[in-house]
């Protein structure tokens, strides 16, 4: 019973915060928008639900975590050798752009 009650508890959280980013959303864009573009529609708050959650898919993911269990990646990289841990290096480091040079 209690397990219930705390899922209906973390269910009614989660869709509030999600009616209330709905509603900043809606806000934002009313205010910046309409302004900055001039011949902007306002937006109603179902509109702005749909834009949140378009959003929330093309740039944002809907949570969880992005690069897998850190506990896990931390028991693989402690597993390696020096060896392997200094070719992983060399791959990141070549992957990340450098900072300076133009």
């Amino acid at each position: 019973m209690r397990h219930r009650a705390w899922f209906l508890g973390k269910v009614i959280l989660v869709l509030a915060v999600v009616a209330l980013a709905a509603g900043l959303v809606m806000v934002l864009w009313n205010t910046v928008a309409i302004t900055a573009l001039g011949g902007a529609q306002p937006l109603d708050y179902v509109h702005a639900l749909g834009l949140l959650v378009l959003c929330r898919l093309l740039f944002g993911g809907f949570g969880g975590r992005r690069f897998g269990n850190r506990r896990a990646r931390w028991e693989k990289w402690q597993a390696m050798t020096p060896e392997e841990r200094e070719a992983l290096s060399q791959r990141w480091s070549a992957c990340r752009p450098s900072r300076g040079r133009q």
